[in-house]
């Protein structure tokens, strides 16, 4: 079963950023998982590659975009 919720540290540090999958940052947008990957390849969300060549994104970037496309001022366009 494939491990979520994987953490990156920078530089040793203690501080740790939590890291998201397609699959999860999907569900927190509710749209598929290849649509999540599409804004990657396209510069609509940042995204790192492990090793393996997966795509992860950072938690706190996704949130931010979430709150951004869900505020009253983005529904008024």
């Amino acid at each position: 079963m494939a491990e979520t919720g994987t953490t990156a540290t920078g530089n040793g540090s203690d501080h740790a950023e939590r890291l998201l999958t397609p699959g999860e940052v999907a569900t927190l947008f509710r749209v598929d998982p290849k649509t999540v990957t599409r804004w990657a390849s396209a510069g609509r969300i940042g995204s790192i590659r492990t090793p393996g060549g997966h795509r992860r994104f950072r938690e706190a970037e996704v949130r931010d975009l979430l709150a951004a496309l869900t505020s009253p001022a983005s529904r008024d366009s």
